[in-house]
């Protein structure tokens, strides 16, 4: 197996993903609902590292290196409109974690990002949304106390201050809460029952 050929790969992938979002956020365009051409690429990236993981399993440091394990993590991260491929590598991830092979912070964001898609409350705090008021904050979670427990225990500060970093980046990609909150929840739900996160 030529796992040299197979991280480039996975690299190119992410690489692709991240030109995009520095174009959406050059353009203004990054808080403007989820971008056609974005869920048309992470979809494509879904399919291609799909194919990688059935022919050498989970793209663990062991096999393609830290970087492009770490790369793999992004486009599993992004493939929101995949739930049945987020949900199969969360388990491959959770089994790389206890074997040293994976970075426990990755399956922390995962775990969390699926979670919040599926409505429910996250364990780790890493999915952030504009709330009624207008400003970026977690999504829905148990405890701030257990939730900083968990946070400290995969090496993440708090969540105060995860909250501060995150409405900062905000601030200079120049994002926008959206104008009318109760519009926007509604069109997210219909898109996750869309794609099969909620009924």
């Amino acid at each position: 197996m030529d796992y040299k050929s197979i991280a480039e790969s996975i690299i190119s992938l992410k690489n692709a993903d991240l030109e995009l979002r520095d174009k959406l956020i050059q353009n203004g365009q990054l808080s403007e609902g989820y971008n056609e051409e974005m869920a048309q690429l992470h979809n494509r990236n879904a399919e291609i590292l799909n194919d990688i993981i059935d022919s050498i399993g989970y793209p663990t440091t062991d096999k393609v290196g830290k970087e492009a394990s770490e790369a793999a993590w992004l486009v599993i991260q992004h493939s929101i409109g995949r739930p049945d491929f987020m949900r199969k590598c969360a388990v491959l991830l959770e089994k790389a974690v206890i074997e040293n092979k994976a970075n426990p912070r990755s399956l922390a964001y995962l775990a969390d990002r699926i979670a919040v898609l599926e409505g429910k409350p996250q364990l780790y705090g890493t999915q952030f949304d504009w709330d009624e008021k207008g400003a970026l904050s977690p999504n829905l979670f148990d405890d701030v106390v257990k939730v900083n427990q968990r946070r400290e225990s995969v090496g993440f500060n708090t969540l105060e201050e995860q909250t501060v970093i995150i409405r900062k980046q905000a601030e200079n990609e120049r994002q926008s809460p959206p104008e009318d909150f109760k519009i926007r929840k509604e069109e997210v739900d219909e898109w996750r029952r869309t794609v099969g996160w909620i009924k």
